[in-house]
């Protein structure tokens, strides 16, 4: 890896030919980037890929500019030279990465990409001292600049009020049924469910140590056992709700921050002192959960504060109960 990194020139070193034959091979990417975008959320957000359509076609007629420049004062071979084999060029986030996010990031994304190559070439081009060279620094800088009033223009165009309106509301629900939901459920599962075995174990053995290690037990196994029951139980085809690894996580991450949350404080030695701690960690859970329910799920805040305090309040109870018999 080290080698593979020292190898790489720096952007200084690079001839005037080179630095075409990069500006032309990082155009071409981006071009390619604008329309993988477009077809991975053409079916969901058609007025989102209609803009990537046209940033890409733009892309391609800059990379023909730069290519005819090329032959003009190089000729016809063009080296292969890319973004990894220069020290300090900018980088592209990984499309598969940006593409699962959503809507609004892949818009964000495109803003950003277009932002970045301009601040590039302007602060490549004060450092330039040969003439030519800081003219085509200059010219790229200008071209980029071009591309984000494009994406402005293509904005405008094909991002209504009404059509992004439209494709907010179906990405906010979108994000709720794969992410919120489940993460929701998994959160109610892990600090309601294990309230009873914690406390149970904590007031029959009032050892914070073996209360420790059963909260996390507790915790883990349930979520485990939520993150694939979720993800095993609808692919998302029919119902819509996403990608069922992605629901199997959130759901299986949330169940077991749920239950560790009042099972750390037994990391405590004095029992009392982590009992303490640990019922009031209980009580933010309970209060975080409903208002996460209000704020995304629409619930009023004082039923859903209701029907989850209840709620732990019964188990909580049930698990000293139990525990202290």
């Amino acid at each position: 890896m080290f080698g593979r990194l020292n190898n790489r020139r720096h952007f200084k070193e690079l001839s005037e030919k080179e630095i075409l034959a990069l500006a032309i091979s990082s155009e071409e990417d981006d071009a390619r980037i604008y329309m993988t975008y477009a077809e991975q959320i053409r079916q969901d957000y058609p007025a989102t890929a209609e803009m990537l359509d046209g940033m890409a076609k733009e892309e391609e007629r800059h990379r023909q500019r730069l290519i005819d420049l090329y032959r003009t004062r190089f000729g016809e071979v063009i080296p292969l030279l890319r973004r990894e084999h220069v020290a300090g060029y900018y980088t592209r986030n990984p499309v598969w990465l940006i593409g699962s996010l959503g809507v609004e990031r892949i818009r964000k994304e495109v803003w950003g990409m277009e932002h970045a190559a301009r601040e590039f070439y302007q602060r490549a081009a004060t450092r330039a001292t040969d003439a030519s060279t800081r003219k085509l620094l200059g010219d790229l800088a200008l071209a980029e600049a071009g591309h984000q009033k494009l994406s402005d223009r293509l904005t405008s165009k094909h991002l209504t009020g009404e059509a992004k309106t439209e494709e907010d509301a179906l990405a906010h629900r979108q994000f709720v049924l794969t992410w919120v939901q489940p993460g929701l459920a998994g959160l109610m599962d892990g600090s309601v469910s294990t309230l009873a075995p914690i406390f149970a174990t904590a007031f029959a053995t009032q050892d914070p140590w073996t209360t420790f290690l059963v909260g996390l037990a507790a915790s883990v196994g349930a979520g485990i056992s939520m993150g694939f029951t979720e993800a095993a139980s609808d692919d998302g085809t029919i119902s819509g709700r996403g990608s069922p690894l992605k629901r199997g996580f959130a759901s299986g991450i949330m169940t077991a921050v749920g239950g560790l949350g009042h099972a750390l404080p037994y990391l405590i030695p004095d029992f009392w002192t982590a009992t303490t701690i640990a019922i009031i960690v209980v009580f933010c859970e309970l209060w975080a959960i409903a208002w996460i329910q209000k704020r995304f799920m629409q619930t009023p805040f004082l039923r859903a504060a209701l029907q989850v305090v209840l709620g732990g309040s019964l188990v909580f109870a049930a698990g000293i109960l139990i525990g202290s018999a």
